[in-house]
């Protein structure tokens, strides 16, 4: 499009100065006639210099602030996986050896997203936004990461406990669906002041207790359950291609369950049928108890799930037992945000878990696995309203 020209300016107007003359910034200042005095802008005095200095040293020291690392860490909702799905194409499960089943439902396993840890300093914002959320929790860093700890060896731990994880949930899960997992039970050191420090070396290997073969950990855990503390036992051990019988003095458990023999055992599993856990991103323990879940639902030809958006947490050892957790609060939050409106809790977290169930979330406790497939399996079907809740 094209301007059209101005307008010649009336003889009585003098021309515009240059100024006001179009392309030259119009509208300009006008210029004053001679008998009009040129009106200078008032200079700012101390008080308005001193006002705005400050308010330009605040707006720094804000923006400072909001990037600025701060000496805590914050706890917060974490992401959510369905372990019947897969992550980017790949499966979390993958089962080969045995007929595995669809399922229709989801069992989430739940996370906790924290800052504060050396890798990821929290930033001044983020721990005030922790203060004035409802789910977040803000505590010095020396609780959550201990003095000196690299991020690196954060990562290491959180790996090495996933894969522990992962292949107790896989032991647990097939010994409750009746198959065998024999065990090479290896000593990895003994607890001191126990009577087996100096008795049993790391490498020895646990055959036999008072003459019962031990093929598996779930026959050690029962067989020791039924000793009376402080009993004396005679461990049969291969070492360096020998048998020795070594009698060891037990001790309590602290749990009152039957008795200790003071011995670390490492054991070495072989599985009747191949199952592969695959997660990337995600470390820790808590995810155990939702991978067995996971692995029965597979192999059970009843859909267990039923359709259902079932969420959880919890550990899981290999006689199946379901053990506590941390940051519940945050998991019961991040379950009820991706969906799901059920939450397999351990019955050990019930303290935690009162008063923080968001709406629409419904909690059962649990405390072995066989206690999470019964509850998962009445939910599939609609009839979870009769189970047992945190109260």
């Amino acid at each position: 499009m094209h301007a059209s020209p101005p307008s010649p300016a009336a003889p009585s107007e003098p021309p515009a100065p240059a100024s006001q003359q179009p392309g030259a910034g119009w509208p300009g200042p006008v210029a004053p006639t001679a008998d009009e005095p040129v009106v200078q802008p008032p200079r700012p005095g101390p008080r308005s210099v001193l006002l705005a200095g400050g308010m330009l040293a605040t707006s720094l020291l804000l923006a400072g602030l909001v990037v600025l690392p701060a000496p805590y860490a914050v706890e917060m909702p974490g992401p959510t996986a369905n372990v019947l799905g897969d992550q980017n194409g790949t499966p979390l499960i993958t089962i080969k050896g045995a007929t595995t089943y669809p399922t229709t439902g989801q069992l989430r396993l739940t996370t906790v997203s924290a800052t504060g840890t050396p890798g990821y300093p929290s930033s001044v914002a983020t721990v005030m936004r922790g203060w004035l959320s409802g789910s977040d929790v803000v505590l010095p860093t020396e609780q959550l990461v201990p003095a000196g700890q690299t991020q690196q060896q954060i990562n290491d731990m959180n790996t090495e406990e996933m894969t522990s994880s992962q292949e107790n949930a896989t032991v647990a899960a097939l010994t409750e669906l009746g198959y065998k997992v024999p065990a090479t039970l290896k000593v990895a050191g003994t607890t001191d002041g126990s009577n087996a420090a100096g008795k049993l070396q790391d490498g020895d290997v646990l055959t036999s207790i008072d003459g019962t073969p031990i093929p598996d950990y779930q026959t050690l855990v029962t067989t020791l359950a039924a000793v009376k503390p402080g009993a004396t036992v005679t461990l049969g051990i291969e070492r360096g291609g020998t048998t020795l019988d070594v009698p060891i003095v037990t001790k309590a458990r602290s749990d009152g369950n039957g008795a200790l023999i003071g011995v670390f055992i490492a054991p070495t599993f072989s599985f009747p049928i191949d199952v592969k856990i695959q997660i990337d991103g995600i470390g820790g323990p808590s995810a155990g108890m939702m991978f067995a879940l996971g692995i029965v639902d597979r192999l059970t030809p009843a859909d267990i799930a039923g359709g259902q958006d079932i969420a959880g947490t919890g550990t899981m050892d290999v006689t199946g037992t379901v053990g506590p957790i941390g940051g519940i609060r945050q998991k019961l939050v991040g379950a009820r945000r991706d969906g799901a409106t059920w939450f397999l809790a351990p019955k050990s977290n019930c303290g935690d878990v009162v008063g923080h169930v968001p709406a629409g979330l419904h909690v059962v406790a649990v405390s072995t696995l066989q206690e999470a497939v019964d509850a998962a399996t009445a939910i599939g079907k609609g009839a979870g309203s009769g189970l047992p809740t945190c109260s």
